[in-house]
């Protein structure tokens, strides 16, 4: 088994302090749930690399916005189920293999000794220089062997729904993140709001990362702290009418939870700060609407979550 290490990911140090001679893999999500923060990319991916690890970036919420690839990570992987479908109808995952790492390196016995399951195979020897293909070893060996042995196979109609949602990614991730920004303005300024956090705004701290990264498409994730606490959000949650209450990102429509009494609840206040969860933070996955339609309908569930 392996033991997972947490660090913030917007310290690059704190990998390396982290990093020992049993650490495997380096891992990162490109904007953060929940918390909604950019990590440095090419310094955390210059960190691994230098520990011989590879360096695997969770792609949900940045798919159609970066490519972390071309910023260092080796493999990339997506919940499709959330942008990539778009509409909240499919279960499914991507895994992407940039093919540039080295599994031959001392560190992973699982590439270079024999597969007794698979006939012996040796991953590195047969796919690390694949002709026509290249360094193949990691996306043939999770084929073949983890899709065979854990079973996420992919039904044949979830996969239409999937290459459909694609078709359209890059018109809706443009227009959540353009209606997310519209959002984290309004909420900026409205005196029933303590608190904003959205990457796309300058008084984010990853802002000057995101930028860098993103490319002016900051995502459609927000982030926002109600006054009156727990309580106030239980009620904005309650008062919401085009706002859809879901535990789900990056569908067309706008979605919104309170995460400290719902998808966190069972955490300590301690883990939950850690994670970047308060008792009055509310997430938004903004969608695809007018965003004068969304922003009327925060603003009323926000006046309705003041009254006693």
């Amino acid at each position: 088994g392996r033991i997972t290490r947490f660090v913030d990911s917007s310290k690059p140090s704190e990998f390396k302090k982290t990093i020992n001679k049993k650490t495997r893999a380096v891992y990162a999500e490109t904007i953060g749930n929940p918390k909604l923060d950019v990590p440095d990319f090419e310094k955390i991916a210059q960190i691994a690399h230098d520990a011989g690890i590879p360096f695997v970036v969770d792609n949900t919420v940045g798919v159609g916005l970066t490519r972390p690839i071309e910023h260092g990570a080796d493999i990339t992987v997506m919940s499709a189920t959330k942008y990539i479908g778009g509409h909240g109808t499919s279960i499914g995952g991507v895994i992407v293999d940039s093919g540039k790492f080295n599994w031959n390196n001392g560190k992973f016995p699982e590439f270079t000794d024999p597969d007794k399951s698979y006939h012996g195979i040796k991953y590195w020897d047969s796919f690390g220089d694949f002709p026509g293909l290249g360094n193949v070893a990691f996306i043939f060996k999770t084929r073949v062997q983890l899709l065979r042995d854990l079973g996420p196979a992919l039904s044949p109609f979830n996969a239409f729904l999937f290459l459909q949602g694609l078709e359209t990614l890059p018109l809706r991730q443009r227009k959540h993140s353009a209606n997310a920004l519209k959002v984290a303005n309004f909420l900026e300024a409205h005196p029933l709001v303590k608190w904003v956090n959205y990457p796309g705004l300058k008084s984010h701290p990853s802002h000057k990362l995101a930028t860098k990264y993103l490319k002016g498409n900051y995502g459609g994730l927000v982030g926002f702290g109600i006054k009156g606490g727990l309580e106030a959000g239980k009620k904005f949650i309650e008062s919401v009418k085009l706002l859809s209450h879901l535990a789900n990102i990056g569908d067309a429509k706008t979605l919104v939870i309170h995460p400290a009494s719902t998808t966190h609840q069972q955490l300590t206040r301690e883990e939950q700060a850690a994670t970047g969860v308060t008792e009055d933070y509310v997430r938004l996955s903004v969608g695809i609407e007018d965003p004068e339609d969304i922003i009327a309908d925060i603003g009323q569930a926000l006046r309705a979550s003041a009254k006693s």
